[in-house]
């Protein structure tokens, strides 16, 4: 007599787990043992259809939870020896019969299609580069002109790949369609799948006349001139985006290719004197100790190349903040501010007159 077999110990799942369980945990193990997708072991995957195919329905789970087995009404489901191993499910008949009432599709969908097979535009690769900049630059914005070895359009056929006055035909290894459909048989009957053709490259036309500067793929590498605005206000390590200004593609049934994109990072030579702290500019100011007790008024170079007048109040302390409003970062249609950092030099030495100031400035408690 044939032990009946233990379907949830066969998916790895608790007795009392749900449906969605079971679907998970064949799903798993659809995976790692389907001979499509390099599984050796069939008689395992025959093993896991079949506690699949009893335990997602709940009407032969009622009865094999009662009676160690699930007739389906058909003299073919019992699980004796020598008998038919798939409880009613006969691969022969492909999915939908033989007592089986699951979604195969559902399961199998990303398996052999390789994803949910949603539509994507064919567009051309990104490109990355990298462009260092003056400080004063990414401040007020500038603009670039760089030389980039990249896969163009090519200029001689417009991109469709035809010598010049000759016409594109349907391609014959696709009807015209760009994709090819594939049929292949399993264990479990037949799937299908789609890819792009690989005669017309996925734009169901080919040339009568290949280019003879591109050879027919409708694009060349070449040295190209782009120009790149950058914006005032940019920070290093900031990401710029150039949609259409990456590699192009080889034009799809006369409408033209879309173009990847640019990115361009940008790297900001520190200034001499200036630092930015978000929309503002901030800079050091060495000032006298005299002056910082006394007050007095400074010129400084703002970032722009114009003469600044500061005034410092008397009694500064060192690292105290002034303020200039609008002499900063621009945006928005506005600039932040320009803040100056109050640095108090020491002398390194006093003369004998100095030194009695001081003496005197200590007896009177400052």
């Amino acid at each position: 007599m044939a032990t009946t077999k233990d379907y949830y110990n066969v998916l790895g799942v608790e007795k009392s787990a749900s449906k969605d369980d079971i679907k998970k945990a064949f799903r798993k193990l659809a995976h790692k043992y389907h001979p499509d997708k390099g599984g050796t072991d069939e008689a395992k995957f025959k093993e896991i259809t079949e506690a699949y195919s009893i335990l997602s329905d709940d009407k032969k789970r009622r009865e094999y939870d009662t009676y160690g087995q699930a007739f389906a009404g058909s003299t073919g489901s019992r699980q004796a020896g020598g008998q038919n191993p798939f409880g009613g499910f006969d691969f022969s008949q492909g999915f939908g019969q033989g007592g089986v009432d699951f979604d195969f599709g559902d399961i199998f969908g990303d398996i052999f299609t390789g994803g949910r097979g949603q539509h994507r535009t064919p567009r051309g690769r990104d490109i990355s580069i990298d462009l260092e900049i003056p400080f004063k630059d990414a401040v007020f914005g500038t603009s670039r002109t760089v030389l980039i070895a990249k896969v163009s359009t090519c200029a001689h056929c417009k991109g469709n790949g035809a010598k010049p006055g000759t016409e594109l035909e349907t391609c014959t290894t696709c009807n015209g369609s760009g994709k090819i459909h594939e049929t292949r048989n399993s264990i479990l009957g037949q799937f299908s799948s789609v890819r792009v053709c690989n005669i017309c490259e996925g734009t169901g036309k080919i040339p009568q006349e290949k280019c003879p500067e591109c050879k027919g793929h409708g694009t060349r590498r070449k040295e190209e001139e782009i120009k790149i605005n950058v914006p005032a206000g940019i920070d290093n390590g900031e990401m710029m985006r150039l949609s259409g200004q990456g590699e192009a593609i080889k034009n799809l049934a006369g409408h033209a290719g879309v173009a990847g994109d640019l990115y361009v990072k940008l790297h900001v030579k520190p200034h001499a004197v200036f630092r930015r702290d978000g929309a503002n500019l901030v800079m050091d100011l060495p000032v006298k100790l005299t002056d910082s007790l006394l007050g007095t008024t400074v010129s400084v170079e703002s970032l722009e190349g114009k003469t600044l007048e500061v005034k410092i109040p008397p009694m500064k302390r060192a690292e105290e903040l002034l303020r200039v409003a609008g002499r900063g970062v621009p945006f928005e249609g506005s600039r932040g501010d320009l803040i100056i950092r109050l640095e108090v030099a020491l002398p390194h030495k006093l003369s004998s007159k100095a030194r009695k100031t001081v003496e005197d400035l200590k007896s009177e408690g400052l």
